[in-house]
């Protein structure tokens, strides 16, 4: 076991951990958030995306140790019941969610996908890698989405919240 200082949702927690947990172990396990969802385990489904430093990752395939003393927010550091984020609202008004169990992946992940696009970041389908503007169309949302797999099939509500915050 080795001492590690995470910061997450805006609090510092120091915690004995081995080298080899997972980030998503970690917050689940150690911390007690239950709310980045364990899905495949191995990065494909989304179901466990989390920010760091403002930018996605699948907390599954990141060693906790790895992250130490970077800012790290989970779906509960995104919005409050009462309080909740736009993107949240707008899941709940364009029905992005059925079973709920991957939404605060998709939520986690549409958050990080809008600060690439805004930093002007292409993707596989941006027609003009050299536009001054990348166009946030739906081929552009579900390309950059497409790491998060939602079984339900909720997409089509996915899309429509994210378009909505875009805007």
């Amino acid at each position: 076991m080795i001492p590690v200082k995470l910061r997450v949702n805006g609090t510092t927690e120091l915690l004995a951990l081995d080298p080899r947990v997972s980030l998503l172990d970690a917050l689940r396990e150690h911390l007690g958030l239950t709310g980045t969802k364990k899905g495949c385990n191995q990065g494909a489904c989304g179901a466990c995306t989390v920010l760091v430093d403002g930018e996605r990752i699948a907390a599954c395939l990141a060693l906790a140790v790895q992250y130490a003393g970077r800012d790290i927010t989970t779906i509960e550091g995104v919005g409050q019941p009462e309080h909740l984020h736009p993107l949240q609202q707008q899941f709940i008004s364009e029905d992005g969610f059925q079973c709920g169990f991957c939404t605060s992946g998709q939520i986690c992940s549409a958050l990080g996908m809008l600060a690439e696009h805004r930093a002007g970041m292409p993707s596989a389908v941006t027609p003009d890698l050299d536009a001054a503007e990348i166009a946030l169309t739906e081929a552009e949302i579900k390309e950059r989405m497409s790491g998060n797999l939602c079984r339900c099939g909720a997409y089509e509500g996915i899309v429509g919240a994210i378009e909505r915050v875009a805007r």
